[in-house]
């Protein structure tokens, strides 16, 4: 008897699955003014910072790449995010129904995303979410598996899926880069905030306009003869 196997889907959370903008940003200006820098952006030109290892963001920012002054970044950031910032959020319209979709027709959904794990879980959890996924994967507190590729690598073998029959969802290069990683399909999306520019230099299979798209696009990749 031919069998096929388990198809799995990957679903990013910051730009993805809900909006994060206003917690994100406040939280890096909390950090910055805490560490006296003397020219803060404004929230709308910190919207590249929304999707990468915020260690990253903090690097570039900062200008540095001195370890001891990027994790004292981080730790203020966190002071804010974790009590205020990870609730100043909002689930993107179409999203519960595009994962109940992918449900209906028998794929296994996973949160992995660069953020924090505990923060993942409580945002998945407040927003009512938790039903639709087996596991959510993320980052470490010390920054382990924040790298997207590194924390599908870890997925899969968690989660005891097959590369070749799993697609990741997400809305920045960080995604595409991290599913090409492991041999990975991957579905950009548009809703997001990765740029136009950035989204068409990305490696994926394809992009997805609105939430809707994305169940038909997932059966196409995931079609087994």
């Amino acid at each position: 008897m031919n069998t096929q196997p388990a198809t799995a889907v990957f679903v990013d959370l910051d730009g993805t699955s809900t909006d994060p903008k206003p917690g994100i940003v406040r939280s890096i200006r909390h950090a910055l003014e805490r560490l006296g820098v003397s020219s803060i952006p404004n929230e709308d030109d910190l919207l590249w910072c929304i999707g990468p290892p915020i260690q990253e963001s903090f690097a570039k920012l900062l200008g540095t790449a001195d370890k001891a002054s990027i994790d004292r970044a981080v730790a203020l950031y966190r002071e804010r995010y974790g009590d205020i910032g990870l609730f100043e959020n909002e689930v993107y319209p179409g999203i519960p129904e595009m994962l109940s979709t992918l449900a209906t027709q028998g794929r296994r959904l996973f949160v992995a995303t660069s953020k924090l794990h505990v923060y993942a879980t409580k945002i998945i959890g407040h927003f009512g979410l938790a039903r639709h996924f087996e596991r959510i994967f993320g980052a470490e507190l010390d920054g382990t598996r924040s790298n997207k590729g590194d924390l599908l690598r870890y997925a899969i073998s968690r989660s005891d899926t097959s590369p070749a029959h799993s697609v990741m969802i997400g809305d920045r290069m960080h995604d595409a880069g991290g599913a090409q990683a492991v041999g990975m399909h991957c579905l950009l999306v548009d809703w997001g905030y990765g740029t136009d520019d950035e989204l068409r230099g990305a490696k994926s299979d394809g992009r997805c306009r609105t939430p809707a798209e994305v169940p038909p696009a997932v059966t196409k990749l995931l079609s087994v003869d």
